[in-house]
């Protein structure tokens, strides 16, 4: 679509968006690809997991489809962001650089955030309206990539999501009636040891490069810019480190106690939030570096007096 480029260029421009013109198309095929997913997961999991999934109800049964997506997205933008560490156009400029392949990818990571703030408005109410924000500060780092601003960096920060199939492998082991198990207890290692090395490790280390690379240029950059990226990058490094301190406290409690047996009702484990143990079902599956760490231990409710 050279042609209708060309034609669309000028107007994205004036939005401070210049290669978006060469995009937008990708954003709309990647929320098609969403809704697309998420109702392939409702026509197939009852037969893929005829004994669990009919058996959920309302929203756990919506989360359930959540975090199908939720995996086929964060692999995807991992494998799609992978090469971009080593592009040679993102290289020569970290800061301004650009290339038609970083803005593919970010443009489907921008399609995967607009269905999820839709996502978020209509199952408001059983996942809270925090993870509204959170879907549309996410969408807006990601389209301000398009000036182009930090084509390199947002493929660094992307790598964040390499510990997000961990956590919704814990999330379907919990639904699996394998809360507990051997293969939830490696899981959540694997977890541990992704989140410690990508998130804190690698992304301290790559949020002062950003701080360096942004500062050599500072004059060239809008104050807009400077405060979307930097509140967002102070908040990011501060709640990993939050998270993880939440997901050692889960580890040791899971190995002071054994599980309680459920006696055949849903034994379930629960997320730390805001220093509590909640619901997993209240947390929905959104792969986009921000969702808290999964616990490893814990029970939804008491069985049933018999």
């Amino acid at each position: 679509m050279p042609l209708l480029e060309e034609q669309l260029k000028p107007w994205f421009e004036s939005l401070g968006l210049a290669t978006l013109a060469y995009h937008w198309h990708i954003i709309l095929l990647s929320n098609l690809a969403c809704n697309l997913i998420f109702q392939t997961s409702i026509a197939l999991s009852p037969f893929v997991f005829p004994k669990t999934y009919p058996k959920l109800q309302g929203f756990k049964r919506a989360n359930w489809d959540i975090h199908t997506l939720s995996m086929v997205h964060c692999i995807t933008i991992v494998l799609g962001a992978l090469p971009m560490l080593w592009d040679p156009d993102l290289l020569q400029d970290r800061v301004f650089g650009y290339s038609s392949w970083a803005g593919n990818v970010f443009s489907i990571a921008c399609g995967y955030f607009l269905w999820d703030i839709f996502t978020s408005l209509r199952y408001w109410k059983e996942q809270g309206i925090g993870f509204v924000f959170h879907g549309i500060c996410s969408f807006t780092v990601y389209i301000l990539s398009f000036r182009p601003f930090l084509n390199y960096y947002g493929a660094v920060f992307l790598m964040f999501e390499m510990s997000t199939p961990f956590l919704n492998i814990n999330w379907f082991l919990d639904k699996l009636g394998m809360t507990g198990s051997p293969a939830q207890i490696v899981n959540g290692i694997f977890l541990l040891l992704t989140f410690f090395w990508v998130r804190l490790v690698f992304g301290f280390y790559m949020s002062y490069r950003t701080y360096v690379d942004v500062s050599a240029v500072i004059d060239r950059v809008p104050t807009f810019h400077c405060v979307v990226y930097g509140v967002a990058n102070v908040v990011l490094n501060f709640l990993n480190v939050y998270w993880f301190g939440l997901m050692i406290k889960s580890l040791s409690r899971r190995f002071k106690s054994a599980p309680p047996k459920s006696n055949g009702e849903e034994v379930e484990a629960l997320l730390p939030v805001n220093g509590q143990f909640v619901d997993t079902d209240k947390i929905g599956g959104h792969a986009n570096g921000m969702e808290p760490a999964i616990a490893m231990t814990g029970v939804k409710r008491k069985p049933k007096a018999v």
